[in-house]
């Protein structure tokens, strides 16, 4: 039996509870569309990230642009092509809602850039944090409006390297500071403008799992949908909202019914567990990844 054990029994982060399923092997079909997004492994380093999805048979990474540029975007495409690796969302580009012209200027060119990483990394979509408001300002509806307008003069740069520009609505605590756009459905009137292969969303659980007939909205987006990240929702909720992120089966979330309403939709695509939580980050990674592991094969790849 691979992975961490406990008195001879394998245990789950960061409770160190007996798990309830063995840790599926390096190239166990059921880990086929399973990504590993960096940030859930925040301690190890962008090498680290690659080495241990290798090892634990994971056959995808998301890639964050900070440690990317830390090693060089030529030096993180070949470490991911010699690896067998895909790529399967680069985070983040957006924070489209400044309303000064230099900001919004400066976020234009900054997404542009990022929109080359990504075609550089074989990577199929930019994933777009929209932006909190601007300090002071409590116009939420503006603040939609300006993403809207910043989306659209991304597109045919996004457009001419292949790559999708990725929505993310973010749940709605976040609003005042990460994300003004707060649900699914708004998401979609923006990217609907344009077409899929040009604007598409992110279906993160964490954020969506609260929406008023999401399993609608997750239809309605169809092939739109360009990246699935896993995480739960924990209570009670920690002090720095930023870190609510639970690993999978340890909250509130109904994987099964979001899964099988994405699958239905037509994903096809990979599924990024993504999880911004203090207690895991100080966990020994490799345990992390076998315990993710575990979970997705139990709760999530049996609906896919």
């Amino acid at each position: 039996m691979n992975g961490d054990r406990t008195g001879g029994v394998e245990s789950d982060v960061p409770s160190g509870s007996p798990a309830r399923v063995r840790t599926p092997a390096p190239g166990d079909p059921r880990l086929t569309r399973l990504s590993l997004n960096q940030r859930t492994t925040a301690s190890w380093s962008l090498r680290e990230a690659i080495d241990g999805a290798v090892a634990a048979g994971v056959p995808a990474v998301g890639l964050w642009r900070g440690p990317v540029a830390e090693i060089g975007l030529d030096t993180a495409c070949a470490w991911v092509a010699d690896a067998g690796l895909r790529v399967s969302s680069l985070c983040r580009g957006g924070f489209f809602t400044a309303s000064d012209e230099p900001s919004r200027q400066a976020a234009h060119e900054s997404n542009q850039a990022a929109i080359d990483e990504a075609a550089a990394l074989g990577c199929p979509a930019l994933v777009l944090v929209p932006g909190g408001l601007p300090a002071g300002n409590r116009d939420l509806a503006g603040a939609r409006n300006r993403v809207a307008d910043a989306i659209a003069d991304l597109v045919p740069y996004g457009r001419e390297r292949r790559v999708v520009l990725a929505i993310e609505p973010m749940h709605p605590i976040y609003a005042a500071d990460r994300g003004v756009v707060s649900s699914l459905a708004q998401a979609l009137d923006i990217a609907e403008v344009f077409a899929p292969d040009e604007v598409g969303v992110v279906v993160d659980t964490f954020h969506i799992w609260w929406e008023p007939g999401i399993e609608a909205q997750i239809a309605r987006a169809g092939r739109r949908i360009v990246s699935y990240q896993v995480g739960d929702w924990i209570t009670p909720l920690p002090a720095d909202a930023l870190l609510a992120r639970g690993m999978i089966g340890d909250g509130h979330i109904d994987f099964g019914a979001l899964t099988r309403a994405v699958s239905a939709a037509g994903y096809a695509g990979d599924v990024e567990v993504e999880i911004f939580n203090a207690d895991i980050w100080a966990a020994p990674a490799s345990r992390v990844v076998s315990t993710l592991a575990r979970r997705y094969v139990e709760l999530i790849q049996p609906h896919l």
